[in-house]
């Protein structure tokens, strides 16, 4: 690795150690989560057909999205694994470089509710390089408040959905909705759009969570069946696409999971708002 592909990802590291800050007032860990049901985020996969053009387009933008094989390095890893599995484990962050990502509304939205989401996204300018701005044509970030849910695809992957189609979905959010849903869930939203993936798919946080109480849990208060509950809570990350900083219940990356399907009894605080 060149003395400049380690300066970038030392500056990744330090982004992904300050994300959680990115909601203000700092983080209570007196609320406990509880059986009260909130609409959750589905991280959104691109198609298979478009993984390893979207793990090239990832590394060209920032060659430090490229996995790192340790061991494996000086035996040519990329030689002897097939690239689909190397494109899962690239990661898509932005970079460090400072850059503005333009964003449009799929719906007719009202000005003051698209400027109320911009500056809810932009909070995250405090911690990250990439700040967004509102174009009138179809922007990089393309906001719908239809059904579905919440989502977003990660990180650079957005740049492979078609222009006619959204990058991110605000289901419902309208001027009345409570501030605190902006920050739980158009802040939490951006940072996938950033390349931040969910903190309770860290592997030490996985391994706390009943599997089988975790089905029945995300079946009653999602709608979620047993693949998504394994492809969005129960599968771990690969820890050689993160940046190696410790665990962070707090993040605003992360889930409220209550005690109900953990095996010690102890809930995962999740990001508090």
């Amino acid at each position: 690795m060149t003395e400049i592909e380690n300066r970038l990802r030392e500056a990744l590291s330090t982004i992904a150690r300050v994300a959680s800050s990115v909601v203000d007032g700092g983080h209570s860990t007196d609320v406990q989560p509880t059986e009260q049901s909130q609409l959750g985020c589905t991280l959104k996969n691109l198609p298979r057909r478009l993984l390893v053009n979207a793990a090239k387009t990832a590394v060209k933008i920032n060659p430090v999205n490229a996995p790192v094989f340790g061991p494996l390095a000086s035996v040519g890893a990329e030689s002897i694994m097939d690239p689909e599995r190397i494109s899962v484990i690239v990661s898509k962050y932005w970079g460090p470089t400072p850059r503005r990502l333009t964003v449009s509304f799929v719906d007719s939205t009202p000005a003051d509710l698209r400027a109320r989401i911009i500056s809810h996204m932009n909070a995250w300018t405090q911690t990250a390089c990439v700040s967004f701005v509102e174009t009138q044509g179809a922007g990089n970030v393309r906001i719908s408040r239809g059904s579905g849910g919440y989502w977003s695809y990660l990180g650079t992957d957005i740049l492979h959905i078609p222009r006619n189609r959204q990058t991110m979905n605000l289901q419902g959010f309208t001027m009345n909705t409570p501030d605190s849903e902006y920050k739980r869930v158009v802040r939490h939203e951006t940072g996938h759009t950033l390349g931040f993936p969910h903190e309770h798919m860290r592997k030490a946080l996985v391994a706390l969570i009943d599997p089988q109480k975790a089905y029945e849990y995300f079946l009653r208060t999602q709608g979620w069946d047993k693949q998504t509950v394994d492809q969005q809570v129960l599968t771990a990350l690969d820890e050689s696409s993160l940046m190696g900083t410790p665990v962070d219940q707090d993040s605003i990356m992360c889930y409220q999971l209550p005690g109900s399907i953990t095996k010690n009894g102890q809930p995962i605080r999740g990001e508090q708002t």
